[in-house]
């Protein structure tokens, strides 16, 4: 169940603040917080109606992580699907692949299980999940 805020302009020309939630498509008002006429009203809803959301639930403060206060963005310099590499090599090991004692052979045998292509297309699947695939030479 997704717990959301929405804010809907009235007939009176208002803003109703509501919890609703969304289950199968269809919308449901879980709860009306309140109607503001000003900003500062519709701010206050808003936090209030997210408050209620989140009653019960812990808060995770990131700024507590770190004494320097952030001043960018951070940027993402790669990517890797680490733990789904880690379970396809274990099966392939449980299953005893490993005994074939091909490193390139391995990475194609698990890159088409990622998604079912021709061999040289599993070079592509293996860089896009940042894996180290083997040379179309060695395929």
């Amino acid at each position: 169940m997704g717990l959301f805020v929405r804010k809907v302009r009235t007939a009176s020309g208002a803003i109703a603040v509501q919890i609703v939630q969304k289950q199968r498509g269809v919308r449901t008002i879980v709860e009306h917080v309140g109607s503001a006429h000003t900003d500062e009203d519709l701010a206050l809803l808003v936090e209030v109606a997210r408050t209620k959301i989140q009653a019960g639930q812990l808060a995770f403060d990131l700024d507590a992580l770190t004494d320097a206060p952030v001043t960018s963005a951070p940027t993402v310099v790669g990517s890797r699907a680490r733990v789904l590499w880690e379970v396809l090599e274990g099966a392939y090991r449980e299953l005893g692949f490993d005994q074939v004692g091909n490193q390139a052979f391995a990475q194609l045998v698990l890159g088409r299980v990622i998604e079912p292509t021709s061999k040289v297309d599993t070079i592509r699947v293996l860089s896009e999940h940042g894996l180290a695939s083997p040379s179309l030479r060695t395929i």
